[in-house]
């Protein structure tokens, strides 16, 4: 958007924000946001911003949204930038698809929603003493204020509970995401680029390929599953 266009602009809009002022609004949920992953995502064609004659970024609040639900689709779902781009796509067009799962736009603002640690065990169902054993077992790290991870986690964590599985025994589980968590950096090494837009191509493809050994890993837990059953 131009100087002239601005001028332009009905008396009652909302004001435009710059960078710094984006980052401001959004940083205190994802901290990670940095004005290099701003850029990134406008290279990416997931948000759109107005610009000044003199070139500066402009966002409106609808801009803010959008960022906002690309942010918490990256975090809370682990989606890939290509499918998220096609998600906007369709919304753009004037569709509302579910996201991979039949997890809705919705469901992603939802999940957006920060837990103090009263909050996290009363909407867990658990007890105080369950998440502090499920830190201690490095199940959960630790925090001041969790996300909807963290929620899922612990409900399933009570439910385990209830047949007598308990965190402890589920220690093995960080060694085995480490564990894979070094295959996937030896896998995306020769990727890497020292540039901002680099790092963030990189994080996308750290997920992609966790995405893959998820898979993976359900498989070879079902198929043991099923040996019980013999």
């Amino acid at each position: 958007m131009t100087e002239g266009a601005a001028a332009r602009r009905p008396a009652h809009a909302p004001p435009l924000l710059g960078i710094g002022q984006v980052l401001a609004k959004l940083q205190p949920e994802f901290p990670d946001l940095t004005p290099s992953k701003l850029r990134f995502l406008e290279e990416q064609g997931l948000v759109t911003p107005s610009r000044t004659a003199a070139g500066y970024r402009k966002f409106s609040p609808a801009d803010v949204e959008r960022l906002h639900l690309v942010l918490a689709m990256q975090r809370d779902h682990y989606l890939p930038l290509k499918v998220i781009r096609a998600h906007l796509e369709a919304i753009d067009g004037g569709t509302a698809p579910a996201l991979p799962g039949a997890v809705s736009a919705a469901a992603v603002r939802a999940t957006a929603n920060r837990f103090s640690r009263d909050e996290l065990v009363r909407e867990a169902g658990a007890t105080p003493n369950l998440l502090d054993d499920a830190i201690a077992a490095s199940v959960i790290r630790p925090a001041e204020v969790f996300g909807r991870d963290a929620l899922d986690t612990l409900r399933a964590l009570a439910a385990l509970r209830a047949v007598g599985i308990e965190p402890r025994h589920l220690r093995g589980l960080r060694g085995a995401a480490e564990r894979e968590a070094a295959l996937i950096e030896q896998a995306i090494a020769p990727e890497r680029r020292p540039d901002a837009a680099g790092r963030a191509r990189t994080a996308e493809r750290a997920r992609e390929l966790a995405d893959h050994l998820a898979v993976v890993h359900a498989s070879v837990l079902q198929r043991a599953l099923d040996g019980l059953s013999r």
